[in-house]
């Protein structure tokens, strides 16, 4: 790229780069770019030689979609494409006839290298800059409003291919984008990070923010177990983990979701119930449950991966609640475009 991209800019930053434009300027190429435009030229209340010299200086965006993947149940997912030529996916979830979710990536592949994960395989390429973290979202954004109208995207959860945790500072910038009440303005509330849990980086978000919702993506509470699923267990073991998961609560006073990706035979045993149950003692916690997305040749210690079955899956959340635990369970979105959890890189 010869040209700055301006799409992942806070607005003080996005000034600065305009310069010697005045500042009003950066304010308004900031509230076209949350109306997710393309093009200098769309942006009306700029005189045609203004336009014109923004678009010699600066590019808006760094990517482009590749891929449109539909599912029937009206989950969507994007294959994009950045500078470099690497790609990435994003999803849009279809919770609801009215509420979609943007599930946005941070960095192409991951590191953690999760026995259940696809893009766990992948290993890591590179982090992502601020820009192409919004262009994810903007990517998706526009186009549910090109087919209703208007965007009903209610929450973001970051939750794709990457630890995010492993790429805060591009994040927070991304975030400080969406965030923003005089471009987007989209709630923190209604934001979602989610970890494998890196407990510097909960240290981290604790410390400075933003002030998001989180989740941990337990699984399982046996450590020794946690260990061979996840690797990341063995530099950030559950102990430092629950505890600075209890600073982060302390200090943001929101509660926190224990993800667990549950695998027939292996993670769904009693012994697992009472693990997860007291890791969540002294945590305002709710549970979700995530029966694990099937992935063609993925397998834990010489056995395939399966789904739990349904007997599992109701014995499993019938232990959690008779400990006072409240349970969820993931809507199971996007599968056939291998666009659901544990299946993202699947088509890279």
């Amino acid at each position: 790229m010869h040209k700055a991209v301006l799409s992942g800019l806070p607005l003080d930053d996005l000034k600065e780069a305009l310069k010697p434009l005045p500042s009003y300027r950066g304010q308004q190429v900031f509230h076209w770019l949350a109306r997710g435009v393309r093009s200098f030229a769309d942006m009306t209340n700029l005189s045609l030689p203004l336009r014109a010299e923004l678009d010699a200086r600066f590019s808006l965006y760094s990517s482009v979609i590749s891929a449109q993947l539909p599912d029937p149940d009206g989950t969507v997912k994007l294959q994009i494409t950045l500078y470099d030529g690497t790609r990435i996916e994003a999803v849009l979830l279809a919770d609801r006839e009215y509420r979609r979710t943007a599930c946005l990536s941070t960095q192409v592949g991951c590191p953690m290298g999760c026995v259940f994960c696809k893009t766990g395989t992948l290993g890591l390429i590179r982090n992502l800059d601020s820009a192409e973290i919004v262009e994810q979202f903007f990517h998706l954004y526009l186009i549910e409003k090109t087919e209703k109208k208007e965007s009903n995207i209610s929450n973001i959860v970051i939750m794709g291919m990457g630890e995010p945790l492993k790429n805060l500072p591009e994040l927070r910038r991304a975030l400080a984008v969406l965030t923003d009440p005089e471009g987007l303005g989209f709630s923190k509330r209604r934001i979602t990070l989610s970890t494998s849990g890196i407990v510097e980086g909960i240290r981290d978000l604790t410390d400075k923010g933003p002030d998001i919702r989180l989740a941990l993506s337990l699984t399982t509470a046996d450590a020794g177990l946690r260990e061979r699923l996840m690797p990341v267990t063995v530099t950030n073991p559950l102990t430092q983990v629950k505890e600075a998961l209890r600073s982060y609560q302390q200090r943001r006073k929101r509660r926190i979701t224990l993800e667990a990706v549950l695998l027939g035979g292996i993670n769904t045993r009693k012994t697992d119930v009472d693990a997860l149950a007291t890791f969540a003692e002294g945590l305002e916690v709710v549970v979700n449950l995530i029966p694990w997305n099937p992935v063609p040749g993925m397998s834990f210690e010489g056995r395939p991966l399966r789904e739990p079955s349904r007997g599992e899956l109701a014995i499993f959340i019938e232990g959690l609640e008779k400990k006072g635990l409240t349970v969820t369970r993931r809507l199971r979105k996007g599968r056939s475009i291998t666009g659901a959890c544990g299946q993202l890189g699947g088509n890279l």
